[in-house]
């Protein structure tokens, strides 16, 4: 059975910095595409960053760009999000999510992804 498992999440203060972790189990990584997307209460679900299966291209929204930085290693079956410079409008619900076809060239679409983890809190605030 595909899973993702996001790890990672937490209270930060404004200007500072989290790792998350998507960890993949029943499936080869290595094959998939992965995004991340963020859900803050009452907003629809929002592309973050993507990373195409051999790390090739990435892809990044533009409120995130220069501040997050996507990275993958398919031997850990791991997909990493280092997020830098954080604000309080950075706070959601973060998720992983597995693509097979690959990133989009300028989308990261909710739609376009196939297998999705169960979040993890990020909590920016002073």
């Amino acid at each position: 059975q595909l899973q993702l498992v996001e790890s990672g999440g937490g209270l930060v203060q404004p200007g500072g910095s989290l790792r998350l972790s998507c960890a993949a189990a029943g499936f080869s990584l290595g094959y998939y595409a992965i995004g991340w997307f963020r859900q803050a209460p009452g907003k629809e679900r929002e592309g973050v960053s993507c990373i195409s299966s051999s790390s090739a291209s990435t892809l990044y929204g533009d409120s995130v760009k220069g501040r997050f930085t996507i990275s993958r290693d398919n031997a850990k079956k791991t997909v990493y999000l280092q997020m830098n410079s954080l604000k309080p409008e950075d706070s959601a619900v973060y998720y992983c999510a597995a693509e097979y076809f690959g990133c989009r060239p300028r989308t990261i679409t909710v739609a376009h992804f196939d297998y999705w983890g169960q979040g993890t809190q990020v909590t920016v605030s002073s």
